[in-house]
């Protein structure tokens, strides 16, 4: 669950990337349901880790609420949110 929750954030960190180009920022309205969705696999990996290392799970989770943040920030300076 660690690494799906890893991946996810990777994933939403690049969509992220890609909604920054010009012309492009309103992928941004599918990536932050994207990354909504890593913070929860990521909380989820997080509870059920047990005493066992947590790194790739706080890593997914930080990643996710890192590309959800900005690509809410994104949308407010280019006009996507009134």
């Amino acid at each position: 669950m660690q690494a799906l929750a890893l991946a996810w954030g990777i994933l939403a960190l690049l969509g992220m990337f890609v909604a920054f180009i010009p012309c492009l920022g309103a992928l941004n309205w599918i990536n932050i349901p994207f990354a909504i969705i890593g913070i929860i696999i990521g909380a989820v990996a997080l509870a059920g880790a047990g005493n066992a290392p947590k790194g790739a799970a706080v890593a997914g989770l930080v990643c996710s609420g890192i590309a959800a943040l900005f690509g809410i920030i994104r949308l407010i300076m280019g006009g996507g949110v009134l």
